[in-house]
């Protein structure tokens, strides 16, 4: 069976989840969400079986992945589900939003839609998990991966998961980071560590980070991925006093490497 996984990431948690799927799944295309984001018009895949993996923000898409959701367009797909890896809690609002943008753009919904705790990377609030109880995540985030991959391959159908209280901090919460989402980045310096490498721009999904005489600068059209604050091999990259004591973190099972999606000259 055709497939391909879209997947969006800053430091991992989703490609990781993503790779490991297709894995399972045998040839399956991954394609960065971030490829379509300087684009416009319909994305049509033409595929019969579709995988979206993302992170929850707030209880909801990162507006990215709502953007790029509102553009997909079926044609003979026989099977569509997803995965939203989460650090802290409120993940069953965003598979229910993700499936009520394809509802109202497509004749086809989520078949199954499934969740995976990771260890949160948002910096701006606090550190990530370290030590044992990363490991003890991850590990477990193994296992469900599994459970999900199998399903993907069986092209298994489930009830979307659901929560009365989530809704509710969506509804609260959500459009509230959406209004403020891209200005966040005016929160972040640049320290005299920088070494000019670029590799913040080349991770950053947005095309947020421009390299201008040798510092990065940030554009405004941040998406809060918090890929460049983590994978600066130096951590010159801060959010206040509080993250610079703070450890960065990008999945054990992804590179850097990876992680970029264009190359500076």
């Amino acid at each position: 069976m055709s497939t391909v996984i879209y997947y969006f990431t800053g430091t991992g948690n989703s490609l990781s989840v993503a790779k490991k799927i297709a894995a399972t799944l045998g040839e399956t295309e991954l394609v960065p969400v971030a490829s379509f984001y300087d684009t416009t018009g319909d994305i049509t895949p033409g595929v019969e079986r579709i995988g979206i993996v993302f992170p929850v923000y707030f209880i909801g898409l990162p507006a990215m992945v709502a953007s790029f959701v509102s553009r997909l367009r079926f044609r003979n797909e026989k099977y569509i589900f997803a995965v939203c890896t989460f650090g802290g809690t409120g993940a069953a609002p965003a598979l229910q939003q993700l499936n009520g943008i394809l509802q109202q753009n497509t004749s086809h919904g989520l078949d199954a839609g499934f969740m995976v705790k990771m260890p949160g990377n948002y910096i701006l609030m606090y550190e990530s998990p370290k030590g044992e109880k990363r490991a003890k995540i991850l590990a477990t985030a193994d296992n469900e991966i599994a459970r999900i991959a199998e399903a993907a391959l069986q092209c298994r159908k489930a009830k979307l998961p659901y929560s009365f209280f989530g809704e509710i901090l969506h509804i609260l919460f959500y459009h509230r980071f959406l209004s403020r989402v891209h200005g966040e980045d005016q929160k972040f310096t640049v320290s005299e560590k920088c070494t000019s490498c670029g590799t913040c721009a080349a991770v950053c999904p947005a095309n947020n980070i421009k390299i201008v005489q040798k510092k990065p600068v940030f554009q405004h059209r941040c998406e809060l991925c918090c890929g460049c604050i983590h994978n600066c091999p130096v951590q010159a990259i801060q959010v206040g006093i509080k993250t610079e004591g703070w450890q960065r973190y990008r999945n054990p099972d992804v590179t850097v490497s990876e992680l970029k999606l264009r190359e500076l000259s």
